[in-house]
């Protein structure tokens, strides 16, 4: 069996949906931890000096809270937005769809990576944060390019519908 025939049900209308949906309310939930327990995500924080002065500011609560975050919504958040991406390129973008979803899925092990440098650095276990430099880039290039497809994607099918009503 290949990758594609596996992958490919990805692609199925209910599970497209089931990603969509879980991608908006993990996102929604990244808002609500974030203004609950008053810390400043550093996923976005490629520069290392950065990131160290960040984890830095935190409180020992702030980190330990920011830790389990990263453990718990930073997992399933890749896994929702990706399936999202890679399904939404599998349904639009035809024989270009495997080859698409193939590139975007790097996004998934690349933020999971990511979070293990972040988990280590605020818990003090050990100093991985100079790969933020590499991973996080490359994790925002991909997420970015995922969205794009997939929004442009779906206007597409949607307009395609549209016409043909």
């Amino acid at each position: 069996m290949s990758v594609n025939v596996r992958v490919s049900f990805l692609a199925r209308p209910s599970v497209l949906w089931i990603a969509f949906v879980s991608t908006v309310l993990l996102t929604g939930a990244f808002a609500v931890a974030s203004a609950h327990w008053g810390i400043a995500f550093i996923d976005a924080l490629s520069d290392p000096s950065q990131v160290r002065e960040a984890i830095a500011g935190f409180t020992p609560e702030q980190r330990v809270t920011h830790a389990w975050i990263t453990g718990t919504l930073d997992v399933a958040y890749p896994l929702a937005y990706g399936a999202l991406f890679v399904g939404s390129a599998y349904a639009f973008y035809g024989r270009m769809g495997p080859y698409l979803a193939a590139v975007l899925a790097v996004a998934v092990p690349t933020d999971l990576l990511e979070g293990v440098v972040q988990i280590l650095a605020l818990t003090n276990t050990v100093d991985w944060v100079d790969a933020k430099a590499l991973l996080t880039p490359l994790k925002m290039g991909l997420v970015y390019l995922g969205l794009l497809t997939t929004v442009l994607g779906w206007a597409i099918w949607l307009l395609g519908r549209l016409r043909n009503r």
